[in-house]
C-alpha cells in the first residue's frame, strides 16, 4: 500500500509537524506503516540503513505509550534498532538524534486534546520538511501477514519491542543549556513553573534551578491538558492571574505538552505573546538574521534589530527552509521562531566565556524561557518591562474548534481567488461593516488582510486539527482582542 493511499484510508495526514490523527484512526498497523515508510524514504536517500538505530520519545498522552511500540516494532522489522528515549520533550528528541546523527520520532499531538495524537519525524540532521513529506507519500509497504487483526490492532502484545529507557537523551537537553549559561545567571528571580502535563515540566525545573533560580512547582496534573500557547485558555489566564496575585514570583513560566512551545507571564501573570517572545528572545542572543511566519507580529520589522527578516507560510518546515536559505546566502548568526513562542536556532552562538551553543534547528521552549529571564535579570528590569522596549503593536488569536476543513478552505477561497480587485471586493463584503474598508490582501497563508486603519486579519485552517484560526494585530491588545473576538462570532456563521 502507497502511504498516500494509506492517509486517505485511516484519515491520518501530513499536518504542518508531522503525521497528526485522532487516536482511534491511529491503530498501531497506521503508526507501523508510517514509521517502515519513514525509513524507506530514509535508506532511499543513503540518510538511514538497517541495522542502525533510530530514536523514539513520546509525550505525556493516555495513547503515547502504545504508538511508541507500534513504531518500535516497525523499526524493528525494517533491521534497525530502536532506543526508547522516554518521555522527554520534542527538541530533546531532535537534539539527540542531530548529536548522533541517527533519525528520531517523536510521539506527540502537541497541543490538541488527547483524542487525537500525532509522530514527528526527524532526519538525522534536521526535521523533515515538504520534499521529505513528498518521498514518505510515495512508500509502498506491505502489510504484514498474522501480525495485525483486520482493524489494525496488534494480534498479541508487542510491548517487547521497545527497549528499556534510556536517560542520555535528557541529560544531553538539560546540559545543553548548563554548560552554555552561567551557573547563577538566574540567581535570585523566583519563578514559578506551571507544570500541568507538559513532558517539559521536570526538565524546566532542572535547567531553571541549576542557573540559580528559586522555583515553585505549580498546578501538576496527571490527565492530560490541552495548553495551547497561541490560543491560551481562559482557565490558564485565571491561574496565572491568581498566581501573580499573590506576590511571590518574578515570572511564570510553561510549555505546550510536548515542550517545543513555551508560555511566560510576567510578575503580573500577563502571558506574552509568542512572537514578540521570539522578538525579545532573538534580541537578547544576539541574532543578526530572522526567520518568521507571515502570520507573526510585525514589531519584528518595526524594532529595526534584525536584517534580513524574511516570511514564510506556517508550520515548522517552511521556518527551516527559510532560515537555511539565509544561512545559504553568508548569515552567519540565524534564527526563526513562531508565533506560538517554539524558537528555532540554525547557527551555533558562542558566549564571552567562548562556550557554545550548537545549533538546534526545531522548535525549543526551553531556550525562550531562559533568554527572557536572563534579559530581566541584566536589565534589572522586571519581566513586564522588556516589552516596553518594543514598537507598541499588539497580536491575539483564537480558534473555532471543530470546524470542518472543507467549509474553511471553501470559504477562504472566495477571498483568494488570485485577483486583487475582487479578493478586496469580497473582503468588504464580508467584513467591511466590521473593519473598514480593506486595502491589501496577502496569500503566503491562508488569507491575511490589512484594512484602512491599518489593524490585520488573518485567517486560516489548522494544518493540524479541524480548526479555523484566526490571527489580528493592532495598535492596543484590547483592540487585537476584540478584533479575533468579532471576527470569530461572524465566522461561526459559515458553517451554516
Amino acid at each position: 500500500m502507497h502511504i498516500s493511499d494509506l492517509m486517505a484510508d485511516s484519515g491520518v495526514g501530513f499536518g504542518t509537524s508531522g503525521a497528526r490523527g485522532l487516536v482511534t484512526q491511529m491503530t498501531d498497523w497506521v503508526c507501523y506503516a508510517y514509521t517502515r515508510g519513514f525509513l524507506s524514504a530514509l535508506a532511499q536517500t543513503g540518510q538511514w540503513s538497517p541495522g542502525t538505530a533510530v530514536g523514539i520519545g513520546g509525550d505525556l498522552r493516555p495513547s503515547s505509550p502504545r504508538i511508541m511500540v507500534a513504531c518500535a516494532r516497525a523499526i524493528r522489522d525494517a533491521g534497525g534498532q530502536p532506543r526508547n528515549l522516554g518521555f522527554i520533550p520534542s527538541p530533546a528528541v531532535a537534539y539527540y538524534g542531530f548529536r548522533e546523527a541517527i533519525p528520531t520520532l517523536m510521539i506527540t499531538g502537541s497541543h490538541i486534546p488527547d483524542d487525537r495524537n500525532g509522530i514527528k519525524f526527524n532526519l538525522p540532521n534536521g526535521e523533515i520538511l515538504k520534499p521529505d513529506e513528498e518521498r514518505i507519500r510515495a512508500q509502498v509497504i506491505e502489510r504484514p501477514d498474522g501480525l495485525f487483526t483486520a482493524a489494525g490492532a496488534f494480534l498479541s502484545d508487542q510491548a517487547a519491542a521497545l527497549p528499556a529507557p534510556e536517560a542520555t537523551a535528557l541529560d544531553q537537553y538539560i546540559a545543553r543549556y548548563l554548560d552554555f549559561f552561567p551557573p547563577a545567571a538566574l540567581s535570585g528571580l523566583r519563578v514559578g513553573v506551571y507544570e500541568h502535563s507538559s513532558v517539559a515540566r521536570d526538565p524546566f525545573v532542572a535547567v531553571l534551578t541549576g542557573l540559580g533560580a528559586q522555583v515553585t512547582r505549580l498546578g501538576r496534573s496527571d490527565r492530560f491538558v490541552p495548553v495551547d500557547t497561541e490560543a491560551v485558555r481562559s482557565e490558564d489566564h485565571a491561574l496565572a492571574r491568581d498566581w501573580a496575585a499573590s506576590g511571590q514570583f518574578d515570572a511564570l513560566v510553561s510549555a505546550d505538552g510536548d515542550g517545543d512551545r513555551p508560555l511566560l507571564a510576567d510578575e503580573q501573570g500577563i502571558w506574552l505573546r509568542g512572537d514578540v517572545a521570539g522578538v525579545l528572545c532573538a534580541r537578547q542572543l544576539g541574532i543578526q538574521a530572522l526567520v518568521t511566519p507571515v502570520s507573526s507580529n510585525s514589531v519584528v520589522e518595526r524594532c529595526g534589530a534584525f536584517a534580513p527578516v524574511v516570511r514564510t507560510r506556517i508550520g515548522s518546515p517552511y521556518v527551516i527552509a527559510g532560515m537555511q536559505q539565509v544561512r545559504d546566502q553568508g548569515a552567519t548568526s540565524v534564527a526563526g521562531y513562531e508565533a506560538n513562542g517554539g524558537f528555532l536556532l540554525a547557527t551555533d552562538l558562542v558566549n564571552r566565556a567562548g562556550r557554545v551553543l550548537s545549533a538546534l534547528p526545531t522548535r525549543d521552549a526551553l531556550i525562550v524561557v531562559v533568554a527572557l529571564l536572563l534579559a530581566a535579570v541584566e536589565r534589572q528590569q522586571p519581566v513586564s518591562a522588556l516589552l516596553t522596549q518594543l514598537p507598541p503593536r499588539f497580536t491575539h488569536s483564537d480558534r473555532l474548534k471543530d470546524f470542518p476543513t472543507a467549509i474553511s478552505q471553501a470559504r477562504l477561497a472566495a477571498l483568494s481567488s488570485g485577483d486583487l480587485a475582487a479578493d478586496l471586493s469580497a473582503s468588504d463584503g464580508e467584513f467591511a461593516a466590521l473593519f473598514g474598508p480593506t486595502v491589501a490582501r496577502d496569500l503566503t497563508d491562508g488569507v491575511r488582510l490589512t484594512f484602512k486603519n491599518r489593524e490585520i486579519l488573518h485567517l486560516r485552517p489548522s494544518g493540524n486539527a479541524p480548526e479555523l484560526r484566526a490571527y489580528a494585530e493592532a495598535d492596543s491588545p484590547e483592540r487585537a482582542a476584540a478584533i479575533t473576538h468579532q471576527a470569530l462570532a461572524h465566522l461561526a456563521h459559515w458553517r451554516t
